[in-house]
């Protein structure tokens, strides 16, 4: 292996030359207590910077082993390294000549804790996975530039962020702390038959629409009512008490602008943990929760949305359906269809982004437009058969119609940001102010038809290049000569997670779909290899850019792809 001072010198020689002769500098580097390894050097100045890694001995990092003794430890500690690696590098980082020249950056993060490929470690040692802009001036090399941010900038931010005895020790044990207290809470809603957990105290409102930090003024603390309240025993900070949401068919009911919204917004994220002080840190949701919503326009492969939509103007079928251009209620449907072919047990639901028509018929609107009219048959004739036929429970967010106090197990009230148990309340008012609507959704849900993708219309190929995806923002992914549009799908939270769905669909096409397996089975597929093997499976080489994503956002992807076409 080459040491530092070999990797000086060629710098230093390098100085004036081309830039594609930074080609010539990768490869591994032995400094005095770590390994610095170049895995790709960029084309030039203005591209995608270059990729590296470092490697630093358990020796010398010194991490106590029960800080990651446990997976959800280890990926906590990962978390907090890859943080701290990239708040230290965002300070020494400066402008050293033309384009991305003198960048030295981790993967960007958000409120969530992950498990990301930016950082690893074992008993073995730490390695940390990062970005470099390599100095040039126009397509020049800056050789000595280049000396001084790989030989002197990276030693420096090793010594502050990877090594235990430089760190803020209550700071680590702390944040691999709450995410493990936020696994065991998890794993006792399933157990205990809940939904979702708000804890006292927690700070929900965030700080504005693109700043996901949480309110600092006027922002009123989470409290429970006390018939809905529970304890928690966690193995790390005691006993946590807060709001339980069992399962069934819960509303959360208020005057607008009173939280409503927002209470679901942190249910929605809650299938994530949080770092701490971010207020929702406590706020646990069931893993197979999906937020689902009307998507005007979004394209359909196959889905059978015959539980709410039949009998369609020129008899065609529902059970099959497609469109390059869904309707609010059609797309909605496939949502939910689509949700339930991966495993969704919780559907997330708020009336501002729902369509109407798909929500709500009324008992005038029967009357009017009589059953054999109308194709659509509503959720509140559907929700109830949902869950008896499929355990499948629903959190609904409904500030318009009392008529789902007819199907609602358990009814939350916001008032100000503080919730009510108003169940009873709203069950004498159903009684008493009866809506004589008929219902419309027969006595089953209906089926669940799987569907078998076609391996041919899943084209990742653009020109020349067998594979060309890119990830846009946070929203989009460029699918050879594709678009995915994953602006509605609002549980990915982070554009790692959207790099590494691209890589997984190019993997399932490649491994798993043969023209057999159902869409369900490739997915699981999919996930057990990640679960198995980590996300490195997906990439040629080791990368610090992909985050974890759930099987829902990865059918998501593949269902909004253009050109995908179905076998039923």
């Amino acid at each position: 292996m080459a040491t530092a001072s070999t990797l000086r010198t060629l710098l230093l020689n390098l100085d004036g030359a081309s830039y594609k002769a930074y080609k010539d500098i990768r490869g591994s580097y032995s400094f005095a207590d770590f390994t610095l390894i170049i895995d790709y050097v960029q084309g030039d100045p203005f591209a995608a910077p270059s990729e590296l890694r470092v490697q630093v001995p358990m020796a010398i990092a010194q991490f106590p082993p029960e800080l990651f003794n446990s997976f959800s430890r280890e990926v906590a500690l990962r978390d907090y390294l890859t943080r701290r690696f990239g708040v230290v590098a965002k300070e020494l980082s400066s402008r050293r000549g033309t384009g991305k020249s003198g960048l030295i950056a981790a993967t960007g993060v958000g409120q969530e804790v992950l498990e990301r490929t930016a950082a690893w470690i074992d008993e073995e040692g730490v390695e940390l996975r990062f970005v470099v802009g390599l100095p040039a001036q126009g397509r020049r090399i800056l050789g000595r530039q280049a000396a001084e941010l790989l030989c002197e900038d990276i030693p420096d931010i090793v010594e502050r962020s990877l090594k235990y005895a430089n760190l803020n020790v209550q700071a680590i044990h702390r944040h691999v702390e709450v995410a493990e207290d936020a696994d065991f809470i998890r794993q006792c809603l399933i157990e205990q038959r809940l939904v979702a957990f708000v804890a006292n105290g927690s700070i929900l409102p965030r700080r504005s629409g693109v700043d996901d930090r949480p309110l600092k003024e006027q922002a009123i603390p989470f409290q429970s009512p006390p018939s809905l309240q529970v304890s928690f025993d966690c193995p790390n900070g005691g006993t946590v008490t807060g709001m339980a949401i069992p399962e069934g068919i819960t509303l959360i009911v208020g005057g607008g602008y009173h939280g409503k919204s927002t209470l679901l917004r942190a249910i929605e994220l809650g299938v994530y943990n949080h770092i701490p002080q971010d207020g929702r840190e406590f706020v646990i949701t069931d893993p197979r929760a999906v937020k689902i919503r009307a998507e005007d326009g979004r394209s359909i492969a196959g889905v059978d949305i015959s539980p709410f939509i039949n009998q369609l103007p020129q008899g065609r079928s529902t059970r099959q359906f497609s469109t390059p251009n869904a309707s609010g209620s059609t797309s909605q449907a496939a949502n939910i269809m689509e949700a339930l072919e991966v495993g969704a047990k919780v559907l997330l639901v708020d009336e501002d982004t729902a369509a109407t028509n798909f929500m709500i018929r009324d008992r005038r609107m029967q009357q009017l437009i009589q059953k054999d009219k109308e194709p659509i048959t509503p959720f509140i004739d559907k929700i109830q058969q949902l869950y008896h036929d499929y355990q499948v429970s629903t959190v609904l967010v409904m500030g318009g119609s009392g008529d789902y106090f007819d199907v609602a197990d358990t009814v939350i009230a916001m008032d100000n940001f503080i919730p009510s148990d108003v169940t009873e309340a709203a069950k004498v008012i159903a009684q008493e102010y009866a809506t004589h609507r008929q219902e419309e959704g027969g006595i089953r849900f209906g089926a669940i038809t799987p569907r078998i993708p076609l391996g041919a219309s899943i084209d990742p190929s653009k020109g020349k290049r067998a594979v060309k995806v890119k990830v846009r923002d946070v929203d989009e992914v460029a699918f050879g000569e594709e678009e995915i549009d994953l602006a509605a799908v609002s549980q990915i939270v982070e554009t790692g997670q959207l790099r590494a769905i691209a890589k997984a669909l190019v993997y399932a096409k490649e491994r798993y779909m043969n023209q057999k397996r159902t869409l369900a089975a490739i997915i699981e597929q999919v996930m057990a290899d990640l679960d198995q093997e980590g996300l490195d499976i997906v990439s040629p080489y080791p990368q610090g850019n992909l985050s974890e994503f759930r099987p829902f956002e990865l059918a998501a992807a593949l269902n909004r792809l253009r050109t995908l076409e179905i076998r039923n």
